[in-house]
């Protein structure tokens, strides 16, 4: 084992020092209350700690208490979903390390949408890594310039702004990236923002190899006065979102995981235990269930106010 290795392996508190010191020093970075913590509401509840753990084969979580980021291990490298906060990245990086994995070896970072709370630890684990971001168009216009951009359901709420990821590879609806034979398909599905993406790749056991799907946020959340139902700014959103459920619920979807851990019952799965504890065919399924009456109430609330107004 290199002694590289050996440092990263280190317990928490030494892997969150180096980083800071190495990653997060004034040299490298823009000043505290431009690019340091973000703060928010429940940015704090967010960011308990959580310890690493397996999920399924060579897929692991490495997030925190209220913030998913996966894992994916390859021989030929690793690839990490989402990046949390800002302040999540010490904790990201140690868990990496406490399951035994160089996260240096971090060859590929996927963004699921970009929003703070998911991509505003990217550019630091791009930094500690070098690893290639990839993102959809959208998404990639959206972690390149730090902030969400209008069109999304979001804009204008605060915060929005994070540290803005250079050369993000652009990728299409169905492409799949490969990091040696691991491969992991993108489906753009649009609605909770303009370039929300769901990531699915297989995991395996022996002989025994399931789909996974880390599917996007399926939640109509907005800024006040954003419509759903679609005006000359927000033309088609309604259908869009409707079809995104549509594909999130016909995946082949053996263990599903979300962006925030509640919406796939992560920890409940992982508090009832077994091998299979997070294995359920029918996830995606009722997650875009729940979803598809989300936006029903939401639609049936904004027609109530129009037909008010």
């Amino acid at each position: 084992m290199s002694e590289r290795m050996r440092a990263f392996r280190g317990m928490f508190g030494g892997v969150a020092v180096l980083l800071w010191v190495v990653v997060l020093s004034p040299q490298v970075r823009r000043p505290e209350s431009t690019f340091g913590q973000i703060a928010c509401a429940k940015c704090d509840a967010w960011n308990e700690p959580h310890d690493p753990f397996k999920i399924y084969g060579n897929t692991y979580y490495v997030g925190t208490a209220g913030l998913s980021s996966v894992l994916i291990a390859s021989p030929d490298g690793l690839v990490l979903i989402d990046g949390a906060l800002p302040q999540s990245v010490p904790q990201i990086a140690a868990h990496i390390a406490r399951l035994g994995f160089d996260p240096s070896q971090v060859k590929l970072i996927l963004d699921s949408h970009a929003h703070f709370d998911h991509a505003g630890g990217i550019f630091l684990l791009q930094s500690m890594t070098h690893a290639t971001v990839a993102a959809s168009g959208p998404s990639a216009d959206g972690l390149e310039s730090g902030h969400n951009l209008p069109g999304d359901p979001q804009y204008g709420i605060r915060p929005s702004d994070f540290r803005p990821v250079a050369h993000v590879r652009r990728v299409a609806d169905g492409e799949v990236l490969r990091v040696g034979a691991l491969a992991i398909t993108a489906h753009l599905t649009a609605g909770h923002t303009p370039g929300s993406t769901t990531w699915v790749w297989q995991s395996c056991e022996g002989a025994r190899c399931l789909n996974v799907v880390y599917a996007d946020s399926l939640t109509a959340v907005s800024a006040d006065g954003y419509r759903f139902t679609g005006d000359a700014t927000h033309p088609g959103i309604e259908a869009s979102f409707r079809r995104s459920i549509d594909v999130v619920a016909a995946l082949p979807c053996d263990v599903l995981l979300t962006p925030h851990p509640e919406a796939s019952h992560l920890f409940e799965r992982l508090a009832h235990g077994g091998p299979d504890a997070f294995v359920d065919p029918a996830a995606c399924r009722a997650l875009a269930a729940d979803a598809r009456a989300g936006l029903d109430s939401r639609i049936a609330d904004e027609q109530k106010h129009k037909k008010g107004s």
